[in-house]
């Protein structure tokens, strides 16, 4: 007898699976209001070199005082990070003449002047984090990135081993500790490390949510659950730019952000634990009181109300009893067996190639054009639809072609974008919308596809795993940023050359379309 079996018996999704997802959607919403916070968190409003003595030019307008005093780029605009050490008086009569010498220009040396029409404050205005301290504002991101990927490892093997409640639960403690501490930050310091151990607490939830939902619900319904789940992330998305609109200040930002999270931690309390995990590590008892829980709520009174549980009791023991369910498995168990060794391999390589396209697109609203609020809900609403395409899809086309092929025209969308020129911004902007829809149902596609291809035992070790090289990318991701240094395009290069090779991967996998959730390592094999 399978799992699957037990949940037919007990309803696979009644109203108590509808309510663990619901109790299970905050966190999801909690998710992108952390992980995209940094578009917000360290904006780079416009700027120029702080100019001394400007008492003595009492006489000049604001414009005149620019003029003479910071040098133009080649497109007209004044230099952010230059200025002249001497006022050029003769740019008054003719500004298109060049300045009477060029070894007059020199970097900023008393401090910025910054736009504060749209922000009142974030982190690159606190700490001067720009021109040759730019890559320290990206580095904040890759922090919280890095925090996120050895969280993957840690709550993966963790989770496996002491339960997914509680190691969500003490993910969200963490997230809201963490949170508010980076909120407090005096330097930027502070800031790279409570950053760093928020992005580790968060991983829990990212890792965690997803499979506790899934399994909960029988085959039929998988997919609707993958779906459902990640629509919230959307609804993260969209709330996240409403709360930026609203808060400019990235003190109260970080604060407005982590709040929701307190929350979440009422709403898992009464989340049960999986009744999978706990058959898996033997806890029969346990597992048991909730099927009972599950067949009560789903209105199953025949099945709630029978006096000895005799067949019920048997086939829980009979797996709890059986030899792949008692062994110790870790990261390493992975690659041990052929076809786990491939699975881990080529997932591997598309969760990397989705993250760290997704945040190259997700990470960069400034180029296309639009507000950068008016970007962040555009490419939140535009993933729902996306979704909802992807709902269809996985269950006609497969799991396997959605993956590859959506990961390949995010590709197509970020190349399409190097070779349209910079004023033609509203095609750009749709190009740059179509790939973010794409982009998202690769992610939708990923986390549901992967929670399929491995068995229960190692379920989440393989999420871990997987989400460890996700996270990698989603590190990488806005460091790639400051290559445009060497030359203009090779970040976008770089984003489509890495989706398309890792879609082209994702052929590789097998499909698992309407196939059972693998129990243990001898089922894939």
């Amino acid at each position: 007898m399978k799992f699957e079996d037990l949940l037919l018996e007990i309803g696979g999704f009644g109203k108590f699976q509808i309510l663990i997802l619901a109790m299970l959607c905050l966190p999801r919403i909690n998710l992108p209001m952390h992980f995209l916070l940094h578009n917000f968190l360290a904006a780079t409003p416009s700027h120029h070199c702080a100019i001394p003595h400007q008492e003595v030019f009492v006489n000049l307008t604001t414009e005149e005082v620019l003029l003479i005093s910071i040098p133009r780029k080649p497109d007209g605009t004044f230099s952010s990070c230059e200025m002249f050490s001497q006022p050029q008086f003769h740019l008054l009569l003719n500004s298109s003449l060049p300045p009477e010498n060029k070894s007059i220009i020199q970097h900023c040396q008393h401090g910025w002047v910054y736009d504060h029409s749209q922000f009142t404050s974030t982190i690159s205005t606190q700490w001067n984090l720009v021109c040759e301290q730019r890559g320290l504002n990206q580095a904040t991101a890759t922090f919280f990135f890095i925090g996120v990927t050895m969280g993957a490892m840690m709550f993966g093997y963790l989770s496996d081993r002491f339960g997914r409640k509680t190691m969500l639960q003490l993910s969200l403690v963490c997230s809201v500790v963490f949170g508010m501490l980076s909120a407090a930050s005096v330097s930027y310091t502070m800031l790279a490390i409570t950053r760093t151990l928020t992005g580790v607490a968060l991983s829990g939830l990212s890792l965690i949510v997803l499979p506790l939902g899934m399994e909960w619900v029988d085959i039929q319904h998988r997919t609707f659950t993958g779906i459902l789940s990640s629509i919230f992330w959307s609804v993260g998305n969209m709330l996240l730019a409403l709360a930026a609109y609203l808060v400019r200040e990235w003190h109260w930002l970080l604060v407005a952000v982590t709040g929701p999270c307190l929350l979440s931690i009422l709403c898992v309390w009464w989340v049960p634990e999986s009744a999978r995990w706990l058959i898996a590590k033997g806890k029969v008892k346990q597992a048991h009181r909730h099927l009972l829980r599950c067949a009560r709520m789903n209105g199953r009174k025949d099945f709630a109300q029978l006096s000895d549980f005799f067949l019920l009791c048997q086939a829980l023991t009979r797996m709890a009893t059986d030899k792949n369910m008692r062994g110790s498995y870790s990261y390493i168990s992975l690659f041990r067996t052929p076809v786990l060794r491939k699975i881990s391999l080529c997932s591997g390589v598309v969760w990397f190639g989705v993250a760290f396209s997704y945040y190259g697109m997700s990470l960069n609203l400034t180029s296309f054009g639009l507000s950068i609020y008016l970007s962040q809900f555009v490419f939140g609403i535009i993933e729902i639809p996306a979704k909802m395409v992807m709902y269809v899809l996985v269950n006609r086309v497969g799991r396997r072609p959605s993956q590859a092929w959506t990961l390949i025209l995010t590709g197509v969308c970020i190349g399409a974008n190097i070779v349209i020129p910079k004023p033609f911004t509203s095609l750009r902007s749709v190009v740059a919308i179509m790939g973010k829809g794409f982009s998202e149902a690769a992610f939708t596609t990923v986390f549901l596809y992967t929670s399929e291809l491995y068995p229960t035992i190692v379920r989440q070790n393989g999420m871990g795993y997987t989400s460890f090289l996700a996270r990698l990318g989603g590190a990488l991701a806005p460091l790639v940023f400051l290559l445009d240094d060497v030359w203009r395009s090779l970040p976008e290069v770089t984003y489509c050359g890495v989706a398309v090779c890792s879609g082209a991967m994702a052929f590789l996998l097998p499909e698992t379309l309407n196939a059972r959730l693998p129990e243990g390592i001898e089922d894939i094999e």
